[in-house]
């Protein structure tokens, strides 16, 4: 695993995993780079996972171009858990702000989850903010398997997310890095989150027809995993918590 560093310490740490996204990568990050620069104190961490393509080129130049960007190498295809997982662990902000990187998120959504996250009491639980996909910008087929899918979670698991499936969520690094890791997690975030003793909120933001390149991901490929990973996710629910994230101090 390679990793191209940056020696800033943010506060704020954008995770980005990618996988074969060559022709996506550099209109992304410029238009990251175009929401956050009036905020300040943030990185972008990319995670390649294990592109076949140009992608992790096109990362080693944006490295060279942008001192906020920062960028993880997986030498084989780990699924975007993994990458996911990766980027937090690399990330040096104690607040990670993550969304795909097809480009379908628009980055200014970020700014709409940070104010919520940031307007928490200082004595509430650990906080996730999710985001909730109102208008899709995908084909029929795949807006229909969304709605059943995120519709069995939700009744099973209790999570209340509306779109689990959003990419765009920001949470505290240490309350992640606190919840169990396994393939797929990225989809049950809401309701890991709240199996910790933490709460999720919901917000809506936009998303965008895809501009460039294809999806990496099966509509009944991911159908039949998600009805597998539910059933690991139920049973992980009756499982007590050795440890929970204190509400203050994030540590367990």
């Amino acid at each position: 695993m390679a990793d191209l560093s940056l020696s800033s310490s943010p506060t704020l740490s954008v995770v980005v995993p990618v996988h074969n996204e060559e022709d996506n990568v550099a209109p992304l990050v410029e238009e990251i780079v175009t929401a956050l620069g009036v905020r300040g104190g943030y990185e972008i961490v990319y995670v390649d996972d294990g592109s076949g393509d140009g992608t992790w080129a096109r990362l080693e130049e944006l490295a060279r171009l942008y001192t906020e960007f920062r960028a993880v190498h997986h030498a084989e295809r780990r699924g975007q858990s993994a990458a996911v997982v990766t980027g937090v662990r690399a990330a040096r902000g104690s607040i990670i702000a993550t969304l795909d990187g097809d480009g379908q998120n628009d980055p200014t959504d970020i700014l709409k989850l940070l104010a919520v996250f940031e307007a928490r009491e200082p004595e509430a639980p650990p906080l996730m903010v999710a985001g909730n996909r109102t208008t899709r910008r995908d084909t029929g087929m795949r807006r229909i398997a969304s709605r059943i899918a995120n519709g069995v979670r939700s009744r099973l698991l209790g999570d209340a997310t509306p779109d689990t499936g959003c990419g765009l969520k920001v949470f505290g690094r240490d309350v992640f890095l606190a919840m169990p890791a396994f393939d797929h997690m990225h989809r049950f975030l809401p309701a890991l989150m709240i199996r910790g003793g933490g709460e999720v909120v919901s917000v809506p933001v936009g998303h965008r027809p895809r501009a460039r390149g294809s999806s990496k991901y099966g509509i009944w490929d991911r159908l039949w995993v998600g009805i597998v990973d539910l059933a690991g996710v139920m049973w992980l629910k009756r499982r007590p918590v050795a440890a929970r994230v204190d509400r203050e101090t994030g540590t367990s």
